[in-house]
């Protein structure tokens, strides 16, 4: 087909908008395609993961722990000294866990969250206010947490802490939920990341979210990340930055 018969047909389908009888099935045509792109991502980096369970027939949170904990020792990541950054952290399990796990007296932990629940809906099932949670009660001069939607926290948290996040090695969790909290984040965290720097994914393969952010930030800014092990069907994902 011509070029020139290309831009006729384009502008013409705008002019008339026809294909907005389909709008009713925008989101189901976003998720076939998101949901086909991470299956064909999947097949690619199924194999040479250093833990990955693909394929299990039930979904175990708890696997969570050892997917942290396979990375940890691989990276020696409990004992070096890290700048962990976890955006989403509800009732603070995971970040409890890095915090234990972590004896360096030079870390330093954040904690990112609103605390008062997700800012939008997510999927079908999860609505704004859900998942709110108290702000944790750790007794550990490293850890700290900035209360807020990541729009509001992360650009003053950036100042605030701009040469750590450019030298020390840096492990970024990332249990967001929200395709507009994780793009948001990824893309503020970007001038700092470094080579060897360790990303997890809470839910990754949930399609039209974190699956979908992670496929846009690393293609606009040309990033580079390894996947290096996955639990629950690559529910949760880890990656090391190239």
């Amino acid at each position: 087909m011509k070029l020139s018969t290309i831009r006729f047909l384009k502008d013409f389908i705008l002019y008339t908008g026809v294909l907005r009888i389909f709008s009713p099935l925008n989101h189901s045509f976003q998720f076939v395609s998101n949901f086909n792109k991470m299956r064909s991502w999947i097949s690619e980096h199924k194999n040479d993961l250093l833990l990955n369970d693909f394929y299990s027939r039930k979904r175990d949170y708890n696997k969570r722990y050892q997917l942290y904990d396979t990375v940890a020792k691989h990276y020696q990541l409990d004992t070096k000294e890290i700048m962990y950054m976890e955006f989403g952290v509800a009732a603070a399990h995971s970040f409890k866990w890095w915090l234990a796990k972590n004896t360096n007296t030079g870390s330093a932990f954040f904690g990112f969250d609103t605390f008062e629940g997700l800012p939008e809906d997510w999927g079908r099932h999860f609505k704004k206010g859900d998942m709110s949670a108290s702000l944790p009660d750790i007794d550990d001069k490293r850890a700290g947490f900035y209360k807020g939607i990541f729009q509001d926290t992360v650009h003053g948290f950036i100042q605030q802490h701009e040469a750590e996040l450019k030298t020390k090695p840096k492990v970024i969790h990332m249990d967001a939920d929200l395709f507009s909290s994780t793009i948001f984040v990824l893309s503020q965290l970007h001038p700092y990341l470094t080579k060897g720097d360790i990303i997890f994914f809470d839910e990754f393969n949930v399609a039209n979210h974190e699956y979908q952010a992670f496929r846009i930030f690393t293609d606009a800014f040309y990033v580079k990340m390894k996947p290096i092990a996955a639990v629950n069907n690559f529910y949760q994902v880890a990656f090391v930055v190239e």
